[in-house]
């Protein structure tokens, strides 16, 4: 790789990346934040009785904004430090938060590398600030970054990098996002979105943010932890750039429930592993039956709980599956995926039913189709 220039930042440096009025912005303190939820709570004109069906969760109080058990929790679970960590609603609130404290509408620029999560671009063009696409290169069995073409655009606010990658599945290696972070150096953030790490044989990124200030790191306890519905995701940084972010973000983020269960997933990690295991053994089931498929082109294994293929009509098999009641995501959308589908690895059920699909009722309809 082409060395790039840089500039060594400290925690003050990356304060003055974000935009002047969020720096001077004085943050909603709420009745939780102001006080502890100990005695008699007469400060945040709550309902004195909890509901019915209540179960102890006490949900007729506001709950603690960043409650502490679980941010200790997650803490030693991605060993990192607690004044590393910001609890949001899924990765999705950390993306939004990232681009709004970061990038003036017009001013600011935000890279993605297509294709990718969606988030990315939509999140930052609400906010209006440009976005550049630097595309994934398609190197036959494996995506990678083009470091080339990233290096000849300007600088940007923020970077985007999702690894392992949705939906290719591939991943980035720890050097390239080095080599990025001390690019971005003095002008903005690497944000490295880890959602599937967990299925990955590769270490976090996590470790990297000691000796770079300027990168994030996302997860989230949606895939992995099965908590899709429970909207509890983790933003890694430096204390200064969490500490920026908990000044725009919702007084009262996550829902008491959903604590509950991120604690009571986090505190079963014989059934984490076990599922883990379990879905590894149905994904390459599912390798071993799709790889020699007539009307597969291209397989892409990845390191995640999805497979992505290409077909020769993409339209085709997401009609034809979802007549058989199973429902696959269409990526024909993104750059360079044309005719591509996302198959997620289910359960040995599911996926001995999508076997079944494909090596029979979507081979019958393709040749009807082709009037055979």
């Amino acid at each position: 790789m082409n060395s790039c220039p840089s500039i060594d930042p400290d925690d003050e440096g990356i304060l003055a990346l974000a935009r002047p009025e969020i720096r001077a912005l004085k943050p909603y303190a709420s009745a939780r934040a102001l006080a502890s939820s100990a005695g008699i709570l007469l400060n945040a004109n709550e309902n004195p009785w909890p509901p019915t069906g209540d179960d102890g969760l006490e949900l007729n109080r506001y709950p603690d904004p960043q409650p502490s058990d679980l941010r200790d929790e997650l803490a030693t679970r991605y060993a990192v430090n607690s004044d590393e960590i910001l609890i949001t609603r899924g990765s999705d609130e950390g993306i939004d938060l990232l681009i709004r404290t970061f990038c003036r509408a017009g001013v600011d620029r935000v890279m993605i590398c297509p294709p990718c999560f969606g988030m990315y671009g939509l999140s930052a063009r609400v906010q209006g600030a440009e976005v550049i696409e630097v595309p994934l290169l398609d190197q036959g069995d494996q995506w990678n970054l083009d470091y080339e073409a990233i290096c000849a655009e300007r600088p940007v606010r923020l970077m985007f990098l999702c690894s392992p990658n949705n939906p290719t599945g591939h991943e980035i290696k720890s050097e390239m996002v080095e080599a990025l972070c001390q690019r971005q150096r003095g002008h903005g953030l690497v944000i490295v979105d880890e959602a599937y790490i967990e299925f990955s044989t590769s270490d976090s990124m996590t470790d990297m943010i000691e000796r770079y200030p300027n990168l994030v790191v996302l997860r989230t306890l949606s895939k992995a932890y099965a908590l899709a519905g429970c909207r509890i995701g983790a933003l890694i940084a430096r204390p200064a750039v969490v500490n920026l972010l908990r000044r725009i973000i919702a007084p009262y983020p996550l829902p008491t429930p959903s604590v509950a269960a991120a604690r009571r997933a986090l505190a079963e990690p014989a059934r984490f592993d076990q599922q883990l295991a379990a879905l590894q053994a149905e994904k390459d089931r599912l390798i071993e039956a799709l790889s020699s498929h007539s009307s597969i082109d291209r397989l892409w294994p990845g390191q995640a709980n999805f497979v992505l293929i290409r077909v020769d009509d993409a339209d085709a098999l997401i009609e034809a599956a979802a007549q058989a009641g199973i429902r696959l995501r269409n990526q024909s959308a993104q750059p360079g995926l044309e005719n591509c589908v996302r198959i997620t690895i289910g359960n040995s059920e599911e996926t001995s039913a999508l076997i079944d699909f494909f090596q029979n009722q979507f081979s019958a309809s393709e040749m009807n189709q082709e009037g055979r």
